[in-house]
C-alpha cells in the first residue's frame, strides 16, 4: 500500500526563503513527486544566483552551530518524520528542540539540496542517499568542526542526519585500555596483522580509530594510509605522513583503495568499514603481506565479529576464511556508549587479544570457547563486556540498571554484581 503525504508546497513557510527559492516553490508542477520533483528542484537550483545559495548554507551553519553549542552528537532534519522539527541527540537521547525552529519538509529539500555540489546532486538522484563530510568554519585560532552527513528520502523528501566528530583526537590513554592493548595498538610494537574496533552506530569506534592514528603519529616514524567514506578527522601529519582517501572522492571503493595502497608504501592501513567479502578479503590481504591494518565492523561481541566475518563468505569457503581470519587477526575491540551518571556518556568495551588458544578455537569452528578466554585473559589484557560493566558500576560511573541494560549477557553480569 502506497503512503501519500500532503503537498505543502502551497502551505505558509517556516523558512524566509530567498526570492529564487521561493520561486521554485511555486513553480513547482503539482503532478511531480518524490525522485522526479528532486530532479526538478536540482535542476532549477543549478541557476539560482550564488547569494541565495550561500543565504540557504548560513542557515544550516546556524542548526550546526546551536548542535556544537548543545554539545549534541546527532542533527537531524527534514522528511515527514521530523513533524517539521529539528532534533538533537544530547547524552544520547534525541529530542526536538524547538529554539531551533522549523523546517517543513518542502523547505528542507530545497536546504539539503542547497548543501551540495552539482555532482553531489546527481548522485544523491541516481543512488537515493549520499555520504559526505562537512565542515563548520570556526572563530579565531579553533580547529574548524567536522561532520559526517547523510542525506536520503524519507517517503518522498529529503531527510538529513549529521553527526559531530570529535574536534581533536582523544589521548589513546584516556580510553582505559590495558598497557599489553596499548603497546599491541601501537606500529613501534607490533607492525603487522588486523585489529578491529566494532559496536553499533554511535559507539565511538570512529573515536577509538582516532586516537590510536594519533598516537601512532606522535610517536613514530611511518606511512599511514587512510580510507574512509567519508573522511572525518584530518589528521595533520607529524612523525607519520598521514594520507586520507576518501571513497567516492579520491577513490572508487574500500577494495581499490587497499590494491591500490599496496603500492603506495604504507605501514599502517585504516578501512573505514568492512562491508562485504570483498573488502574482508583486501584487509586480511593487507595484513597477510606485512601491513598493520585497522577497520570497523557493526558487531557488538569479539564472538559475533568472528561470526559475522566468517558468514560473509560462502559455506564452502568458511574453512578457508577462519584459517586466513585466525592467522591475520591480532584484536577486536567492542565498544558501547552508556548514559553516565551525573550526564554524558562513558564508553564500555569488550577486548580480545589473540592467544595460540583462540586462533585454535577459530580455526576448529569453535568460536563460542573464546568467551572464557578473554575472561580469564586479564593478565594479558582482555576482558569481557560484562567485566568492565562491573567496573564501571563499582566506580560509580553508570548505575547497575543501565549496567544491565548494556550487557550482552545478562545472567553473567548479574551473578558479578551480587
Amino acid at each position: 500500500m502506497e503512503v501519500t503525504v500532503k503537498d505543502t508546497r502551497k502551505n505558509g513557510r517556516h523558512l524566509p526563503l530567498p526570492s529564487s527559492f521561493e520561486t521554485i516553490l511555486q513553480e513547482a508542477p503539482e503532478e511531480y513527486q518524490g525522485m522526479a520533483l528532486m530532479k526538478w528542484y536540482a535542476e532549477k537550483i543549478e541557476k539560482v544566483p550564488p547569494s541565495d545559495l550561500k543565504v540557504m548554507r548560513q542557515y544550516f551553519q546556524k542548526l550546526v552551530r546551536r548542535m556544537v553549542q548543545l554539545d549534541a552528537s546527532d542533527l537531524d532534519l527534514g522528511g515527514p518524520a521530523s513533524n517539521d522539527k529539528v532534533w538533537y541527540r544530547v547524552d544520547g537521547y534525541k529530542r526536538p528542540y524547538d529554539e531551533a525552529g522549523k523546517v517543513g519538509v518542502d523547505e528542507a529539500d530545497l536546504l539539503l539540496l542547497s548543501l551540495l555540489s552539482p555532482l553531489q546532486r546527481k548522485k544523491l538522484i541516481s543512488e537515493y542517499a549520499i555520504d559526505f563530510g562537512y565542515t563548520l568554519d570556526t572563530e579565531g585560532d579553533d580547529p574548524d568542526r567536522r561532520f559526517r552527513t547523510t542525506i536520503y528520502y524519507d517517503i518522498k523528501h529529503l531527510a538529513l542526519s549529521i553527526r559531530m566528530l570529535a574536534w581533536k583526537p582523544r589521548p589513546l590513554e584516556s580510553l582505559g585500555f590495558h598497557p599489553i592493548i596499548e603497546r599491541g595498538l601501537r606500529f613501534e610494537y607490533v607492525r603487522d596483522g588486523l585489529t578491529l574496533v566494532t559496536g553499533v552506530t554511535g559507539s565511538g569506534k570512529s573515536t577509538t580509530l582516532d586516537a590510536i592514528v594519533d598516537a601512532n603519529n606522535r610517536e613514530v616514524e611511518a606511512h599511514v594510509l587512510i580510507v574512509a567514506q567519508p573522511i572525518e578527522y584530518i589528521h595533520t601529519s607529524n612523525k607519520c605522513i598521514v594520507r586520507h582517501r576518501e571513497v567516492g572522492t579520491d577513490v572508487d571503493s574500500f577494495v581499490d583503495g587497499m590494491v591500490q595502497g599496496l603500492r603506495q608504501d604504507p605501514d599502517m592501513v585504516v578501512v573505514g568499514e568492512m562491508r562485504d567479502p570483498e573488502t574482508i578479503s583486501a584487509a586480511m590481504e593487507m595484513a597477510d603481506t606485512g601491513h598493520k591494518v585497522f577497520s570497523t565492523l557493526h558487531t557488538g561481541s569479539a564472538i559475533e565479529t568472528i561470526d559475522r566475518i566468517v558468514a560473509e563468505y560462502p559455506s564452502d569457503e568458511q574453512d578457508r576464511a577462519r584459517n586466513r581470519l585466525a592467522d591475520v587477526l591480532r584484536c577486536v575491540i567492542s565498544q558501547k556508549l552508556l548514559p553516565a551518571v551525573g550526564g554524558g556518556r562513558v564508553l564500555a568495551k569488550e577486548v580480545l587479544w589473540m592467544t595460540s588458544s583462540s586462533r585454535a578455537a577459530i580455526k576448529n569452528d569453535n568460536a563460542g570457547e573464546i568467551y572464557q578466554m578473554i575472561w580469564q585473559g586479564g593478565d594479558q589484557g582482555m576482558i569481557t563486556l560484562e567485566q568492565d560493566l562491573a567496573r564501571l558500576v563499582r566506580a560509580g560511573d553508570i548505575t547497575p540498571e543501565i549496567a544491565v541494560n548494556f550487557a550482552n549477557n545478562k545472567r553473567r553480569l548479574l551473578q558479578i554484581l551480587r
